[in-house]
């Protein structure tokens, strides 16, 4: 295991096609603050004391534009950098314009096995003397050293993007769940973690319309949860997938879509994971109970409602 390591997920940035219909999102139902916008267009959003967390930038995609993954200085930087390499990974160092854009000190740029952007970065600006100030009334998020939350993206070499994220970023398997597609046959998604939370990301060669499935946003407090689910019906924002708890994580949590079609998992409650006594497991259901699919009302229920 590489001793050299990414150390949480630090920021995502998105395509997305209307920025304006995602800052409003962003701010009634997730709760996310408002950074303002380059001069490009690009539209910062933030969930702690870091500048930003996410970047949306507009474009045709709706779908995950890169990934960052922060590391602790430096010398840590450049000996991933030199492991990326000896392993036939194409590295690009940014320019300091290039890291000015990204409110970091230094990163390098690859693209995993799939052809996602990949940026590893030190020195992520933050702003204590400006803390975050959600637009709802939420407790605030769960990051810190345990990074911006999680994400599940679907991948076209199984093999090789395990060995790109273990051997190569230094992350390390927290589990795995063997879920059943039908005609499609069984598929594994491997969750792997660079810090205490218990996946950052996880992974699976599947068919999926966009790259990025889900990413995951944890809460302080289980209200928030109930009362964001609450919105998301009052507001009619599509509940993808019902509250449950999920077997591997326990995260309790819900599912909504966002205006670019992927989702969003809104959670509490998530396992941390210590690796000197970890053990990998393996699951073949999701969630313990819950997480269900919307059902079609039945019609005699539409017509009592008339």
């Amino acid at each position: 295991m590489p001793t050299n390591r990414v150390s949480q997920l630090g920021y995502l940035g998105i395509d997305v096609r209307d920025v304006p219909a995602w800052q409003r999102f962003a701010a009634n139902v997730l709760g996310l603050q408002s950074k303002g916008t380059d001069p490009d267009g690009t539209l910062f959003l933030r969930m702690d004391e870091n500048h930003h967390r996410f970047a949306l930038h507009p474009g045709g995609r709706d779908d995950l534009a890169y990934v960052g993954w922060e590391t602790k200085d430096a010398d840590s930087l450049r000996a991933i950098a030199e492991r990326l390499e000896s392993q036939g990974v194409a590295i690009t160092w940014g320019t300091t314009a290039e890291a000015q854009v990204r409110r970091v000190v230094g990163l390098i740029r690859l693209q995993d096995p799939s052809g996602i952007a990949t940026e590893v970065y030190f020195g992520p600006l933050v702003e204590f003397e400006r803390p975050f100030h959600s637009p709802r009334a939420i407790g605030g998020f769960e990051t810190g050293d345990l990074g911006l939350g999680h994400i599940v993206v679907s991948v076209d070499d199984y093999e090789a993007s395990l060995r790109f994220y273990c051997d190569g970023l230094g992350l390390k398997l927290s589990d795995f769940i063997e879920i059943e597609m039908g005609s499609a046959g069984n598929t594994m998604i491997a969750f792997l973690h660079c810090g205490p939370r218990h996946h950052s990301i996880a992974i699976g060669q599947f068919r999926a319309p966009k790259r990025l499935h889900h990413v995951m946003l944890q809460l302080r407090d289980m209200d928030d949860i109930g009362t964001t689910h609450d919105l998301c019906q009052d507001q009619l924002v599509p509940i993808t997938s019902s509250l449950g708890r999920h077997t591997n994580d326990h995260m309790v949590s819900f599912y909504m879509q966002t205006p670019s079609g992927f989702q969003v998992e809104y959670g509490f409650g998530g396992r941390l994971i210590d690796d000197a006594v970890w053990a990998v497991q393996l699951h073949h259901a999701p969630s313990i109970w819950g997480h269900r699919a919307p059902r079609a009302t039945p019609l005699a229920e539409q017509i009592d409602t008339v």
